[in-house]
């Protein structure tokens, strides 16, 4: 795996040990053993179990495709080999559509994952900036109108 795939899965994986304060190994045993015990853990893993597994195809399927490509002619790529490449084109979208689910999932401001938790803070119970009433003026006394109309 590139270095720097293996740097954003392995920041993926402190962010959710962070979060559950356990480490990933542990969390995954515990939502296989109690999915509905913590629904937003359970959540987070299988996306980043989802996110691990198209790593893993894509990193296959681009050895696959570098095989072939120093198996091919020079200045000549047959069906079989764009087949390939269009599949690693593919698993690329797939996997990064992953990591984009798993960084929303991990987002406290993005929207939907405003729920409250142990990690998040206490429940807010007022508004989050202390406000004033705005004074309003005196009601205008009535001013008579020149020129006939009413």
């Amino acid at each position: 795996m590139p270095e720097e795939l293996d740097d954003v899965l392995g920041t993926f994986a402190r962010q959710i040990e962070s979060r559950f304060q356990m480490p990933l190994h542990h969390l995954r045993h515990a939502v296989t053993a109690a999915p509905q015990a913590n629904p937003e853990a359970t959540t987070v893993a299988r996306w980043y179990g989802l996110l691990e597994g198209a790593q893993e195809s894509l990193s296959t399927a681009e050895d696959h495709l570098l095989a072939a490509l120093d198996r091919a002619p020079a200045g000549e790529l047959e069906d079989p080999v764009m087949a390939l490449a269009d599949r690693v084109n593919t698993l690329v979208a797939v996997r990064d559509g992953r990591a984009m689910v798993v960084r929303h999932l991990l987002d406290d401001n993005a929207p939907g994952n405003r729920a409250q938790g142990a990690w998040r803070g206490a429940a807010r119970t007022g508004p989050a900036i202390a406000t004033t009433p705005v004074d309003r003026p005196a009601a205008v006394p009535a001013v008579p109108i020149r020129g006939g109309l009413r």
